[in-house]
């Protein structure tokens, strides 16, 4: 530990005699200084032992005194030392006094010690403490890696955790705790998950300092990873800020993870080439060559039925032909093919495989595409963590839209025509999810998710089943510009018709339909005779040249009314 007051004064070459503050012996000296100034504190940093012999100061005057001894004591200054029988033969009972009421330690320097001692003892001590420093933190270095070495993360955190006498905690790409040391702190270190989220936003190297007053420790956090975006995080728990010896314990851990970390990217790089060949020979129809690449890495996830998943940003609508689009591009690509920091997609990649991670369960995650036209493919099992968590973040953003689009709508009102202030999406991603398929269906399960994907899009949702592709109406499928223009085709010369003032054709049409060619009650409907009726739907016929008895001329024109109408 640094020198301290006590450690002077019990220095035997010193001779040095407590005057005043004798209970405030223990505070730290960060060096000695000497000074005759009348007033020294502009000079002063804080920690220091001033010595004088009051060449320049009227030291017996009481009032002179306590304002002199007040500035040092406000300045942080730890004590003060008097030489005497230089200038005064005893230190003057005025200063004794001020020092005794302020509470600063004033120590009696004898004549024979000269102050160049008393320097040179303080800078002794500090170098002792930082040789002891370093010399414990290269200990605590070796026995981090022998830990890291033996026991993996799990071990070095333990003992980095004995090394600064508090808890630790690893936290991986999404902010989910993954281990602790000791156990006790799990409670602890998801308490601060959040504080872990907004260090993730910052580019690495970041670190923070958490905690207060109704805290019962000083948490400190560090990402980790060499990327722009962290691939992990470290928290460091103590009662105290760290010393010498723990902060180079901490650096030290802070670099053996993250070669850790780095390592296990690599790996996952490796990783995600293999799934992409896995997936590549499934959509091509050969499972068992796909299981025996997958070998053990990814051999039980074809075990069981999967999901297939696909992913694209909300800003985007790609046009793909179906599992073709997964080139050598995609087969060859690591993590980074799924853009930088604020990809949606890899936020999603970062979700997926952590739920994964800490659910034991294997996820095939592989990127597509490059540019604007990227996407990602999950292959995840049935009812496992990988899939939730994409329900789950997909869920987590449809609220957040809906949270914007009323804050937007309330602050702005309503858009042109009434419709609502547009909310940004380039934070937001569209996933089509596979009813359960096996290997020998892999491609058709792909087509699912495609097909999901683009239900999604046309619903104006951000996550979309297969099996929720035969829920709700058809009619929001009729949106579509081509759909749209085929209608205005098909029914423009009955418009035509109708403005001409000659008759109602295109209203008595979609009664005549609405009740399935009866017609009395379209009549009814029409506020028309029968007979008036079956003239117009002649009229209909001889417009459009079809019949209405062919029912699928009556099945286009039913759909035609229906999506002009939701203009």
């Amino acid at each position: 530990m640094p020198p301290t007051l006590a450690s002077l004064v019990h220095h035997s070459a010193l001779k040095l005699t407590v005057r005043a503050g004798e209970d405030r012996l223990d505070v730290p000296v960060r060096w000695a200084h000497v000074s005759e100034l009348a007033d020294p504190v502009p000079y002063m940093e804080g920690g220091e032992l001033l010595l004088i012999t009051a060449l320049k100061l009227d030291a017996e005057d009481p009032e002179a005194m306590r304002r002199y001894v007040k500035r040092l004591a406000g300045a942080g200054v730890v004590g003060l030392g008097f030489a005497v029988g230089v200038n005064y033969e005893d230190i003057p009972a005025a200063l004794v006094d001020a020092a005794r009421d302020e509470g600063l330690p004033l120590l009696e320097v004898p004549r024979r010690t000269p102050f160049l001692a008393i320097s040179k003892a303080v800078s002794a001590a500090i170098a002792a403490d930082q040789y002891r420093s370093v010399t414990a933190g290269f200990a605590a270095q070796r026995e981090l890696t022998r830990q890291a070495l033996t026991d993996g993360p799990e071990g070095l955190l333990a003992a980095l955790a004995s090394q600064v006498d508090g808890w630790t905690a690893l936290y991986d790409a999404s902010g989910a705790v993954v281990a602790t040391a000791p156990e006790w702190a799990g409670r602890r270190a998801a308490r601060i998950t959040a504080d872990v989220e907004r260090l993730r936003e910052r580019p690495a190297p970041a670190s923070s300092v958490v905690g207060g007053p109704e805290d019962d420790d000083r948490v400190e956090l560090h990402s980790l990873g060499t990327g722009r975006r962290p691939r992990a995080a470290l928290a460091v728990g103590t009662a105290a800020a760290l010393g010498t010896a723990e902060r180079y314990a901490v650096h030290s851990a802070i670099a053996l993870l993250t070669l850790t970390t780095e390592r296990s990217r690599s790996l996952h790089a490796a990783e995600q080439r293999i799934g992409a060949a896995v997936l590549k020979m499934l959509l091509a129809g050969e499972p068992e060559h796909a299981r025996t690449v997958a070998g053990d890495l990814y051999g039980g996830l074809l075990d069981a039925p999967f999901r297939l998943i696909v992913a694209e940003p909300a800003a985007v609508r790609m046009s793909v032909d179906s599992h073709a689009h997964l080139d050598a591009k995609a087969a060859t690509a690591g993590p980074a093919a799924v853009g930088g920091p604020g990809d949606p997609l890899a936020a999603l990649t970062e979700i997926v495989e952590s739920a994964a991670a800490r659910a034991g369960e294997a996820v095939l995650v592989v990127p597509e595409g490059d540019g604007e036209g990227q996407r990602l493919v999950v292959l995840a099992a049935d009812g496992g963590a990988a899939v939730a968590a994409c329900a789950d973040h997909a869920t987590a953003l449809e609220a957040s839209r809906a949270g914007a689009a009323r804050e937007a709508t309330s602050r702005n009102g309503a858009g042109p025509q009434g419709r609502p202030v547009a909310v940004h999406e380039e934070d937001e991603l569209v996933i089509g999810v596979s009813a359960p398929v096996g290997p020998i269906a892999a491609a058709a399960g792909y087509k699912q998710a495609e097909q999901s994907l683009s239900v999604a899009r046309r619903r104006g949702r951000l996550y979309c089943e297969h099996e929720q592709l035969a829920s709700g109406s058809v009619l929001p499928l009729l949106s579509d510009d081509a759909v749209k223009a085929f209608a205005d085709s098909l029914l423009r010369p009955l418009y035509e018709h109708d403005a001409t003032g000659r008759g109602d054709l295109v209203a008595s049409l979609r009664a005549w339909l609405s009740r399935h060619g009866q017609w009395d009650a379209a009549a009814a409907d029409l506020g028309v005779h029968r007979h008036t009726l079956r003239y117009r739907m002649r009229r209909v016929e001889e417009i459009l040249g079809r019949s209405l008895d062919d029912p699928d001329v009556r099945m286009e024109l039913w759909l035609a009314l229906k999506a002009t109408a939701t203009e």
